[in-house]
């Protein structure tokens, strides 16, 4: 069984913040955001987002697993939101526009999670399907929508 204090994190991934990194960490993070790619910084959240859901909807998860889980994929899509509305954003405006309704639907969904006891596949497939469009090959086709 895990422990309350510790929410479920595939191997290898450190354990996400439940707070805001700050001194190394900031510095660090820093230099991560100017030397890789963004669409690579997103992939990266998104798949471990996505497997702290997973491994949280496991039995053997405990009882904080969930919650904790489900707040940091809200940090990702609190952070898409806001890279998505602000002036500086480079997406073209439709992509923009389905994005944002993509992150209310999460905010909503995660609220039915907690709330209603639901299980979390659909946030889930919902990373993981963004994944597929932040892949290399996904931006050289054409948009389908």
């Amino acid at each position: 069984m895990l422990s309350l204090a510790t929410p479920a994190v595939p191997p290898g991934l450190p354990a996400a913040p439940l707070q805001r990194p700050t001194g190394a960490m900031t510095a660090y993070g820093a230099v991560i955001r100017e030397t890789e790619n963004p669409r690579a910084i997103e992939y990266r959240v998104l798949a471990r987002a996505a497997a702290m859901l997973e491994l949280a909807a496991l039995p053997s998860a405990g009882p904080a697993d969930l919650p904790a889980a489900v707040h940091e994929n809200r940090m990702v899509w609190t952070a898409f939101a806001a890279d998505l509305a602000g002036d500086g954003n480079s997406c073209e405006d439709m992509l923009r526009v389905r994005l944002l309704s993509l992150a209310r639907w999460v905010f909503a969904e995660s609220d039915r999670v907690l709330r209603e006891r639901k299980s979390p596949q659909a946030l889930i497939d919902v990373n993981r399907a963004v994944m597929l469009g932040l892949q290399p090959d996904a931006a050289a086709q054409p948009d389908p929508m």
